[in-house]
């Protein structure tokens, strides 16, 4: 338990609870005033964020939500920063890319929110983890509003967090309506706290206006984490006293529940004890006003003054990746003796590389553990490296990413398995909202790799075999990769774990067991971003991927019969693709061909098509082709799967072609 605090601690708890009111009132004033565009009220909350941060020790992890300025506050983040951030200027911690409390300050142990509820609490189990990976009696606090507990990720996080064990406080903030809905419409439980026993952990719920009653429960649980006895789910009863955001008022809430509630405001029950004790009089504490008024005027003015962000094109492109070692964007060589392996082995073999050579890769996905993953590429790993590297997930997709996300941001290199392509859906959002935007946002560099098995050929069905490139090359700030060889699989695998980025790593599964090559023991790296010449030709160029590699090696070698000599590009990489290459082929061989598995409307095909139709254009002899999958899912049958398939419509494609 914490102690009783002192006279001076009453003092600055005090100031802790005022400074968020006094900035609140300027930005209500500067709204009115035309100056600021957007405000999120946490007026009446205040108790919550202040006394769940003044709980925590400084290297805890807090997560936050746009009512939580007190977490901001109390930990120190610096005034001018934190107003530049809110004003959109230079100087605030997105440059004017993000805005409010969308922004992690990680010298602080703030990592702050994205737009979709629930989002983050995975991610507080990744740092949770974190902690608990390095031996350290970290905490991670996550805050959820009462709205925000019908999301999917939030089941998923707190199950994970049970499961593991993990050193996790989730912190409900139930201010009794989600933007308009009130919570008798959200949930039918009595309570939220109720829902911890479903997952196994103590849940409790508290006066959320009182900010001692906080302070005591964020404690209780934080020394229950830190003593390895797993999350904590709270939930803090309070009121939200404004509009959603101002624009959308109040007119919905019954005017006497608004009466009854600001009877209950926590700085003026935090004022009462204060008398009650002889602490900080009314005249001091009118001083103690005075004086943040003036101070937080001055740094808005300050703050308002400052220059909004300019940039170009190239800065703007430069930012959305974080900058990759010469490993990643020119690779390194191999030293090691080459011998023959299966698809399948080589990336088992770059895992195992990878994790010898770096502790901080860690292993996430659904039984990949002593079962070894749905397809034994992980199989033995546990044995190596130990379950707490090699980690069985729940059937938890986004909320495996997420924690993937909280990992990366403490400094570890996970790589989340996902047991097949085809499920990435139920991940979508952490992908491409969380994990791709980062570094653009707020500079945090993300190593996640993310592996799926994808594409068809195996008679799997609708489910389990789609071609899911064209759903990620349109989302900056995410890479692509698909290797069509062992040697690649292995090198480019190698080269995802040297990323500082996130890395969607497609592996096929036609390929697994169907294709060897020769692959070098040991360490080496293939540069992401770079094609390659898998043949070489004069008459035409197929630009492929993948299985589409094969499948285009198996059309060069009947057309080779007949006197045609096809170039072959294997990408290798989809983001970045290599522009040049492509390119340089076709101003040789005059023709192009783009191949992939996916179906074609909306396909990745379509955007090399473009880019060579605009940029050879004065080279080209014929029009620039597309293949791809008809435009169905993917059927079961052997021979419906077959009609699907571009691959009996290559042959006869790439005549015509050759015809025009």
């Amino acid at each position: 338990m914490l102690p009783t605090l002192e006279a001076d601690d009453l003092r600055a708890l005090y100031r802790d609870l005022l400074l968020p009111r006094v900035i609140e009132e300027r930005m209500l004033l500067l709204l009115r005033q035309g100056r600021l565009s957007k405000w999120f009220s946490g007026m009446g909350q205040e108790a919550i964020a202040v006394g769940a941060t003044r709980a925590l020790r400084d290297d805890d992890w807090v997560l936050p939500l746009h009512r939580n300025l007190g977490v901001f506050t109390t930990r120190g983040v610096p005034l001018e920063a934190l107003f530049r951030q809110l004003f959109g200027r230079t100087g605030g911690f997105t440059s004017g890319r993000d805005r409010s409390f969308h922004f992690g300050a990680l010298p602080h142990h703030i990592v702050g929110m994205i737009s979709h509820l629930g989002a983050m609490l995975p991610v507080g189990c990744g740092l949770g983890l974190a902690g608990r990976l390095r031996g350290e009696e970290r905490v991670a606090l996550a805050f959820v509003g009462d709205g925000g507990t019908s999301e999917g990720d939030v089941h998923e996080a707190m199950n994970l967090a049970a499961v593991w064990s993990l050193p996790v406080i989730f912190l409900i903030e139930n201010n009794q309506y989600g933007l308009s809905t009130p919570v008798r419409e959200q949930f039918a439980c009595a309570r939220l706290a109720d829902r911890a026993v479903g997952y196994g952990m103590p849940g409790v719920q508290i006066d959320g206006n009182d900010v001692l009653a906080v302070r005591a429960a964020v404690a209780e649980a934080a020394a229950r984490a830190r003593a390895g006895d797993g999350p904590t789910l709270i939930e803090c009863m309070t009121f939200r006293m404004r509009g959603h955001e101002e624009a959308s008022g109040v007119a919905y809430v019954p005017p006497a529940l608004i009466e009854a509630w600001a009877e209950q405001d926590p700085i003026a029950r935090f004022e009462a004890l204060l008398d009650a004790q002889g602490v900080l009089d009314a005249p001091a504490r009118a001083a103690l006003r005075a004086t943040l008024v003036e101070e937080v005027h001055a740094i808005a003015e300050t703050a308002q003054a400052a220059p909004t962000p300019e940039s170009t094109p190239e800065a703007e492109l430069a930012d959305v990746f974080a900058a990759s070692p010469s490993a990643v964007t020119v690779g390194v060589a191999p030293t090691g003796e080459a011998r023959e392996l299966r698809y399948v082995d080589a990336i088992a073999d770059a895992l195992q590389v990878a994790m010898e050579a770096d502790p901080r890769v860690v292993l996430l996905g659904q039984d990949i553990a002593e079962y070894g993953g749905v397809f034994k590429i992980t199989q033995g790993l546990v044995e190596r490296f130990g379950r707490a590297r090699v980690r069985n997930t729940p059937i938890i997709e986004s909320g495996a990413l997420g924690a993937g996300l909280g990992l990366a941001l403490d400094g570890f290199h996970p790589m989340v398995e996902l047991q097949f392509a085809d499920f990435i859906t139920c991940g979508f959002n952490q992908i491409v909202n969380n994990l791709a935007k980062t570094h653009y946002r707020w500079g945090a560099p993300v190593p996640v790799v993310v592996r799926a098995p994808h594409g068809g050929g195996v008679g799997a069905g609708p489910f389990h075999s789609q071609s899911v490139e064209g759903w990620f090359t349109q989302v900056a700030g995410l890479k692509v990769v698909a290797p069509a060889t062992p040697h690649d699989a292995k090198g480019l695998l190698l080269a995802a774990f040297a990323d500082p980025n996130p890395v969607l790593f497609l592996e096929h599964k036609k390929l697994y067991r169907s294709v060897k090559g020769p692959v070098p023991e040991g360490a080496y790296t293939e540069a992401i971003g770079k094609a390659r010449v898998a043949r070489p030709g004069r008459d035409a160029t197929v630009i492929t991927w993948g299985v589409g590699v094969h499948q285009a090696m198996a059309a060069a070698a009947t057309l080779a019969g007949e006197g045609v000599e096809l170039e072959v590009i294997d990408l290798r990489t989809l983001i970045p693709w290599d522009a040049e290459a492509v390119l340089a082929s076709v101003r040789r061989t005059g023709r192009a061909l783009v191949l992939h598995e996916a179906p074609v409307t909306g396909g990745f095909g379509a955007e090399i098509a473009a880019s060579v139709g605009h940029q050879a254009f004065e080279w080209l002899d014929a029009p620039v082709l597309r293949l791809g999958a008809l435009d169905t899912p993917v059927p079961f049958s052997p021979a419906l799967e077959h009609l699907h398939s571009p691959e009996g419509r290559l042959v006869p494609t790439l005549r015509a072609l050759l015809a025009y």
